[in-house]
């Protein structure tokens, strides 16, 4: 069993992401995409640092340095406070099996980006890859039938579009946090410690951001009006990026990169039967296909590399 140990840690991270972007997809529709993104993060922030005790003996990264500390929060401020926010609104729009599809180009994006950025050339198969995903999701998004999801009413074309268009940026913060992270880590930083700096940094400035702009009160006061979103928000917080990004790391270090990230990739196929039973979807044949098209194409950017 120790010999899979990465490859079921790459499985489980996927159920845990999966579960995440449900969690948060219900706290979203009561509270707001944007109570929920400052909320998990201070959740998130206290977690992560008792777990970075826990296993480097410190609540901070306090050994690193400025200019690491400058591209871990540049990294924190573009994924979390940027990308989240406009991913965790597609959730209330569009519903998390879409929103996860689309956060399925985030390594389609990664690829693009590394290329002028870090200098990272493209082989033949990742441009298939990539060709490969980018079509499955497009066939998906352009079936109508996606237009009413999530336990939602038909929704206006422009609203669903709307929706898409969050999804693609969620994925396109994904992709420039991870950019940034790489030359943050650089070094063999631990992965671990990077993270926490990535959410300190978030979790600071958009509260400074909530309070400086008078919001802080009307976030507390949407919990207190709903108080079973508490009780969601910890299950997102803690399957996120808790246990979420620890079996992450876990995969990582114990798998061929390749393939942890491929398995990493699965959350788009998990929530087939979660928007099916839970949210109420119609799942069409050609959501599955197309899916499953969108994480072969992930599957051979990332066995490619």
């Amino acid at each position: 069993m120790d010999s899979y140990l990465g490859e079921l840690a790459g499985l489980a991270t996927s159920v845990c992401w999966s579960f995440t972007s449900v969690f948060f997809t219900l706290s979203g529709r009561q509270v707001g995409s944007a109570v929920v993104n400052r909320v998990r993060l201070l959740m998130a922030v206290v977690m992560v640092s008792l777990l970075h005790w826990a296993m480097e003996g410190s609540l901070l990264p306090v050994d690193a340095g400025p200019e690491r500390w400058g591209w871990m929060g540049l990294s924190g401020l573009i994924g979390f406070v940027i990308g989240d926010a406009m991913l965790f609104q597609a959730f209330v729009m569009i519903g998390p099996r879409l929103s996860m599809l689309l956060m399925a180009l985030a390594p389609v994006m990664g690829a693009l980006l590394a290329w002028p950025l870090l200098g990272e050339h493209l082989t033949g198969p990742e441009i298939a890859g990539i060709l490969l995903a980018v079509s499955g999701v497009a066939w998906v998004v352009i079936d109508r039938s996606n237009s009413g999801k999530g336990g939602l009413p038909e929704m206006p074309p422009r609203f669903y579009v709307l929706g898409v268009l969050l999804g693609l940026g969620g994925a396109l913060g994904q992709a420039g946090g991870l950019i940034a992270s790489k030359v943050g880590l650089e070094g063999d930083y631990p992965a671990l410690s990077g993270n926490l700096m990535r959410l300190s940094v978030s979790t600071v400035a958009i509260w400074a951001i909530t309070v400086a702009t008078g919001r802080a009160h009307s976030s507390f006061q949407a919990l207190r009006d709903h108080p079973r979103v508490i009780a969601i928000l910890i299950g997102g917080a803690l399957f996120g990026p808790f246990i979420g990004v620890w079996l992450s790391l876990v995969a990582v270090q114990n798998a061929p990169v390749g393939i942890a990230s491929t398995l990493m990739s699965f959350p788009p196929i998990i929530l087939l039967p979660v928007g099916y039973f839970v949210f109420k979807e119609r799942i069409t044949w050609r959501a599955v296909v197309g899916t499953a098209l969108a994480v072969a194409g992930t599957a051979v950017i990332f066995l490619s590399a």
